[in-house]
């Protein structure tokens, strides 16, 4: 169940991934203009976002040999090798498999392995964070383009000049290049946030699914010792 469980959501991961990839291989030329529109906001955004979906699946690497021990401890197995990061002080504890826990205990086991999973999803988190605020530095910074070239643009005409319609159209290259670097860069910044946010919210389940797994199990295989029956044994 377990391994069903972390194989459905990697797989999900991968065929997102591959969909992402045909798209942009028959729209490469439209998303190269996109991209163009502003080469260091938007080149930015880019490696931020590939930056953020390769986080994701090393996270989700790193619980291959977590989702191996917890399968091997539900079957069973004592002499498993610990798991390497996430779930190891709690698999050092349950190590000898004892069958009286105290509720004390169960609670610590559970928040470490909570604790340990949310801190490694804090970077993933993060890196969609920071994509949302690169595509509104990129929309701020093509507003403040096309204000000061429309202003520049009112400045400089002179209206009793023949050629006034000329210079007009001459001068709205610099603002229509703002607002252009504004759209794009809002465009990318939210399409990255939702690659980063779909790929990390599959590793959350994940995560969660070999959590309830471990939960589930010990809740069926252990007695919880109450405090007041730790007083009577002792």
């Amino acid at each position: 169940m377990v391994t069903q469980k972390f194989h459905a959501c990697l797989d999900r991961m991968a065929l997102f991934t591959a969909a992402l990839a045909v798209l942009l291989i028959f729209f490469f030329g439209d998303f190269l203009t996109i991209a163009s529109a502003n080469v260091v906001i938007n080149g930015a955004i880019i490696g931020a976002t590939l930056f953020g979906v390769g986080l994701c699946f090393v996270e989700m690497f790193h619980l291959v040999p977590e989702a191996r021990w917890l399968c091997a401890y539900i079957h069973g197995s004592r002499d498993a090798a610990l798991p390497p990061r996430l779930m190891r002080p709690a698999a050092m504890m349950l190590r000898m498999r004892p069958m009286r826990i105290s509720a004390n205990t169960l609670e610590t086991i559970f928040d470490t392995i909570m604790n340990r999973f949310e801190d490694s999803r804090e970077s993933v988190r993060y890196v969609a964070n920071i994509l949302i605020f690169m595509g509104l530095l990129g929309t701020f910074w093509g507003l403040i383009v096309t204000i000061g070239g429309f202003a520049d643009i009112i400045g400089g005409l002179n209206f009793a000049d023949e050629s006034v319609l000329d210079t007009l159209g001459a001068g709205l290259a610099r603002p229509l290049g703002g607002m252009t670097t504004a759209f794009t860069s809002s465009l990318l910044g939210l399409c990255g946030n939702l690659i980063v946010g779909f790929l990390g919210l599959q590793l959350q389940i994940a995560q969660n699914s070999l959590f309830h797994e471990l939960e589930e199990y010990l809740a069926a295989h252990t007695h919880a010792v109450s405090p007041i029956e730790n007083i009577n044994e002792n």
